[in-house]
């Protein structure tokens, strides 16, 4: 089904059952006559109010979002905790408006009989919603193309039970074989199409849209080499649970239908988040540039007694989805400090650094205005530090899934940054990849806080680095 087809037939049935579930609860606490009323509601303006209200909670929540082969049991589990959430917020702003009017309490609890009748008719609409897809994926309406990674005991086994779900939706066109020796070979009337260096023309070749990871323990060193030739590339990855402990700390698990298999690199931040983060960057970047105004002042004068050279230092980085940007800091190194090096990693004590330098740096205040490209929209508060085109190109040669961090937008401060010293080697890059793949893979208005609290700390005792 057509995503904006899925998205417009779910907005439909959900405006039936929310105004319905209304209706039905209006004609319960007014027409019935089994309950007391002071003043009788405008049932019109109401049901709009709340029809209006339901809608932005769902968008925020992520409801509208498309819903390829995820299980029933998940959609009804999300619709109540949104509503829970949101029959929560009523009831405090009926608790308040009761009290301004001096209404019986006992009114108050009418508000989880509408809460019953609300699940009951919304989740009965999104229920016939999804299993009318269901119907169509098993009719062969909507399907999916998908690739098996590996010609071996696992993948059959894996092809099988796709077969037999077909409620998953999803078509295997062929394998991609580890050994050359299996290229062209059948099983099951499924071809080995090509071998795992060649998945991304695979890919390309056949429109596939789902790639599911089922090697034998002993080829588990193919995994990165799978995930990052299918990165930049519109597919869901998914890889059988024995397998998980090799890409641990980028992985999530879920249940489609029952089917056992570990979704590799999800989106994981709903959007109600994704739009919170973005809000919360918009306000605290400009509380700091207020605020710090002052120390700005005086860190700009500082700078210009202590040397020739700009005031504010601009250079290249490469942000979300590679986008080449102008980072701002404070200059704290002299100027031309890389005109002989050519791009290299400041370290700890790099003999480049200014007497001003060494101390904006400690404190942090280098670091100040880059909160323009935070308001800008080119970085954030929280993400993976931004790296210059020269050492991503170079780095994303030598470390698979280096170039998954431009899948966020780049951040001031980050896990990394709180969790690990300076880049002094490429070690260094190594163990600080594996922080920033954990944040990606565990995004979380909750765990940018920590992250901002523990920059806190770092700044006040001194320890992390922001490059």
């Amino acid at each position: 089904m057509d995503k904006k087809i899925e998205r417009l037939i779910i907005l439909i049935v959900d405006f039936l059952a929310i105004n319905g579930a209304f209706l039905f609860y209006f004609y319960l606490r007014v027409e019935t006559g089994w309950f007391d009323m002071m003043i009788q509601p405008a049932m019109f303006l109401t049901m709009f109010a709340l029809y209006f209200y339901w809608f932005v909670l769902f968008v925020f929540v992520g409801m509208y979002r498309t819903w390829f082969a995820s299980s029933r049991f998940d959609e009804l589990s999300l619709l109540f905790k949104s509503s829970f959430v949101g029959i929560f917020l009523l009831f405090v702003i009926i608790l308040y408006d009761d009290s301004l009017h001096g209404a019986p309490s006992t009114n108050r609890l009418l508000i989880f009989i509408y809460w019953g009748i609300f699940l009951l008719f919304v989740g009965t609409g999104r229920l016939f919603v999804r299993s009318f897809q269901r119907r169509l994926l098993i009719k062969g309406i909507g399907r999916r193309n998908a690739l098996l990674i590996g010609f071996n005991p696992v993948s059959f086994k894996i092809h099988k039970a796709i077969v037999k779900h077909r409620a998953l939706g999803l078509d295997v066109i062929g394998f991609a074989a580890v050994k050359k020796k299996n290229i062209g070979k059948r099983r099951d009337g499924v071809e080995a199409l090509g071998s795992v260096d060649e998945i991304g023309d695979l890919i390309d070749k056949y429109e596939v849209r789902n790639i599911i990871i089922a090697l034998e323990k002993q080829e588990a060193e193919i995994v990165q080499q799978v995930i990052a030739s299918c990165d930049n590339r519109n597919v869901s990855i998914k890889i059988v649970p024995d397998l998980y402990h090799i890409i641990s700390g980028q992985a999530r698990i879920s249940q489609i239908y029952g089917f056992p298999l570990i979704s590799i690199m999800p989106q994981l931040m709903p959007e109600w988040e994704k739009k919170a983060k973005r809000l919360l960057d918009i306000i605290v970047s400009l509380l700091i540039l207020i605020i710090s105004s002052p120390a700005t002042i005086l860190t700009a004068i500082a700078i210009k007694l202590d040397g020739k050279g700009p005031i504010l230092f601009k250079q290249e980085r490469m942000g979300l989805n590679g986008k080449v940007f102008n980072v701002y800091k404070f200059r704290s190194m002299v100027q031309d400090a890389e005109k002989k090096s050519g791009p290299v990693w400041s370290t700890k004590d790099d003999p480049r650094i200014t007497r001003v330098g060494k101390f904006i740096r400690k404190v942090r205040i280098d670091e100040i205005p880059q909160m323009i490209n935070v308001l800008k929209g080119e970085m954030s508060l929280v993400g993976p530090r931004p790296e210059r085109p020269y050492f991503v190109e170079k780095l994303s040669k030598e470390i698979p899934l280096y170039k998954r961090r431009l899948k966020v937008r780049p951040g001031v401060t980050g896990w990394a940054q709180v969790k690990h010293k300076y880049d002094e080697t490429i070690e260094d890059v190594k163990t600080k990849l594996n922080f920033d793949l954990f944040y990606i893979e565990n995004m979380s208005l909750r765990m940018d806080m920590k992250i901002l609290f523990r920059t806190i700390f770092v700044v006040l005792f001194g320890k992390g680095h922001f490059e």
